[in-house]
């Protein structure tokens, strides 16, 4: 399943697949302003619905515009609200990740908001070069951060599905970031079921060479499941027209994760200015 949709300078495509699972529960919203992707927990009672209804917080500001971070925060705020509604809907635990960005304007200028919670991803290409934006909220994220094992070993870990964080957990905290718009920056966002599958060099090589932001996407899940994925795999990709001035102050954003609880905590573990 794919869809596109072009939006105040903004350019992009999901596309999805159920890969080796029973049913698909993952989401995404590609429309507007906004390019999330959401894992539903797989295990868990309605993990799917948790994947849709955060999407669904989300999608509610895609016609809005023009976005701030406020907007987003809202937004987060809203998906943690629908799950916990589908928790009581349940009767028991339902939970997802949830990662993407946003196209807003802060300080006059038109920035990337990349959010994050869990260990779906979100990454920037650059001139063929892939960087990860986010900090997946995993067990393993954690050893490889104390130097317990590196991150080749944690993509085969027994525990490599352990999240630290999610919506739904009662955590209530999101990380985000403030991403200039560069011309010819891409977003690229996936849940793990591409990780899995496909390593970030590979992925940074299709980004760059595949096409528009529908064709990258549907290549790179075609991939993934022409590999074997065993779950779920999601890719949004997105394009941006406009540019952040050199100099633009993100200043507020980014938030570092102000309660630190030494779960993951990205103030400690920044992966570098975008």
């Amino acid at each position: 399943m794919t869809a596109t949709q072009g939006h105040a300078g903004v350019n992009g495509a999901g596309a999805t697949h159920v890969g080796g699972r029973l049913r698909n529960e993952d989401a995404f919203v590609a429309e507007g302003p906004v390019f999330v992707v959401a894992d539903g927990m797989g295990g868990h009672i309605a993990g799917a619905e948790a994947a849709a209804a955060a999407v669904a917080a989300f999608a509610a500001i895609a016609d809005d515009g023009p976005l701030t971070p406020d907007d987003v925060a809202r937004a987060h705020v809203h998906a943690r609200e629908l799950v916990a509604e589908v928790q009581r809907q349940v009767g028991g635990d339902s939970g997802t990740t949830l990662t993407g960005g946003v196209a807003v304007m802060h300080g006059g200028s038109p920035w990337w908001m990349v959010v994050n919670v869990g260990d779906s991803r979100t990454y920037v290409l650059d001139g063929g070069q892939l960087r990860q934006v986010t900090v997946d909220h995993s067990h393993v994220q954690e050893l490889v951060d104390r130097g317990s094992i590196t991150p080749a070993q944690a993509l085969i870990h027994p525990d490599r599905n352990i999240l630290t964080r999610a919506i739904g957990d009662g955590i209530h905290e999101m990380d985000a970031w403030l991403v200039p718009q560069i011309p010819g920056r891409r977003l690229v966002v996936a849940s793990d079921g591409l990780m899995k599958e496909v390593d970030d060099a590979t992925i940074g090589r299709v980004a760059a060479l595949t096409g528009g932001p529908a064709e990258t996407a549907e290549a790179l899940v075609d991939l993934a499941v022409g590999r074997g994925a065993a779950d779920n795999v999601t890719v949004v990709v997105a394009d941006a027209a406009f540019v952040t001035p050199s100099g633009a102050d993100p200043a507020p954003w980014p938030m570092w994760g102000e309660h630190d609880d030494g779960d993951t905590t990205p103030s400690t573990r920044r992966r570098g200015d975008a």
